[in-house]
């Protein structure tokens, strides 16, 4: 079981990511236009940096869902490889047997 507190900043980023998204991407369109002077789009890179570093989505690491694991993540799943074995043993998972030999 990974730590609480690493669960919440995960969260935590997640929420922000989200509340930025918007603003980041406008920025980020400005800054990358070539067309634009060159003042403008600096002003756009000066603008973004001062967001919080939190905010920028790169910033996210996959976790599972139940466990808080943040290795060998399923995307697919949303559980880590422990979890998926435990669930797959159980029959939670349709379509997935557990092998043992």
């Amino acid at each position: 079981m990974a730590k609480k507190a690493m669960v919440e900043r995960e969260k935590k980023r997640a929420k922000l990511v989200a509340q930025y998204a918007a603003k980041r991407a406008a920025l980020k369109e400005i800054a990358a236009d070539q067309s634009k002077p060159m003042e403008e789009r600096f002003k756009a890179r000066l603008k973004l940096a001062k967001l919080p570093r939190n905010s920028s989505a790169t910033r996210l690491h996959n976790r599972c869902q139940l466990t808080g694991r943040p290795h060998a993540y399923y995307r697919k799943l949303g559980v880590s490889r422990i979890m998926l074995r435990e669930l797959g043993s159980v029959g939670q998972i349709p379509g997935l047997v557990k092998s043992s030999w």
